[in-house]
């Protein structure tokens, strides 16, 4: 039997955001710490997963974060993934998993690479992560670009873990993803929004495609 794709909605940052997520139930939801327009702090997070439906696995997204102060976070906003969105290398992770270890601390890890040649994805492999997250290439941010990633080169290499389909997903274009890439799961922000808030009307259409995909 086929693997129903998994669903994460990133960038939530208001209570009508978890009321959205506990009506449609996405597998995960993200909380982003990094500087960006839908950053929220550890204690935000914190109070709005609260709220959330404890079926709904919360995931942090951290760039370049100071290993002590990202550990910190987690704990603050009792996570249960964190998303390396930066340029985080082998030996940062491999420094994470050592201090996790030793404060007895178990999180998914996740690593997000942003896709620019088939090379980017073969050293992705190597990422002592637990998933990967293939977003789309830009030199001007690590994310939320609503740009769509290169699904040719994706489509065309091979990716040794579970993988989440990011970058410039709609209700117009994530079918064609799921049926073109046969990813993990989905990862959406921009496309879950209108005017900067998320859209019951388009969380609801994605749902939808989602799941009868």
């Amino acid at each position: 039997m086929k693997q129903q794709c998994k669903i994460k909605f990133c960038g939530i940052r208001r209570l009508e955001d978890v009321t959205y997520m506990n009506e449609f139930m996405p597998d995960y939801v993200g909380f982003v710490f990094a500087p960006s327009r839908r950053q929220v702090s550890p204690a935000i997070a914190m109070a709005l997963g609260q709220e959330l439906h404890p079926d709904i696995k919360r995931v942090g997204v951290f760039v370049n974060e100071p290993i002590d102060n990202l550990i910190q976070a987690a704990q603050t906003a009792q996570l249960n993934v964190l998303q390396l969105h930066g340029d985080e290398n082998y030996s940062y992770i491999d420094r994470l998993h050592k201090a996790l270890k030793q404060e007895n601390l178990s999180y998914e890890i996740w690593k997000a690479v942003r896709v620019k040649d088939e090379e980017t994805i073969r050293m992705a492999n190597q990422f002592q992560a637990d998933k990967l997250l293939l977003d789309s290439f830009t030199t001007v941010a690590y994310g939320g670009s609503g740009k769509v990633a290169n699904w040719e080169i994706i489509q065309t290499t091979k990716i040794e873990k579970p993988f989440f389909l990011a970058g410039g997903l709609t209700s117009k274009n994530i079918v064609e993803g799921i049926k073109t890439i046969q990813p993990y799961g989905v990862d959406l922000s921009g496309g879950i929004e209108t005017d900067g808030c998320k859209d019951r009307n388009k969380i609801a259409r994605i749902i939808e495609l989602v799941r009868n995909c």
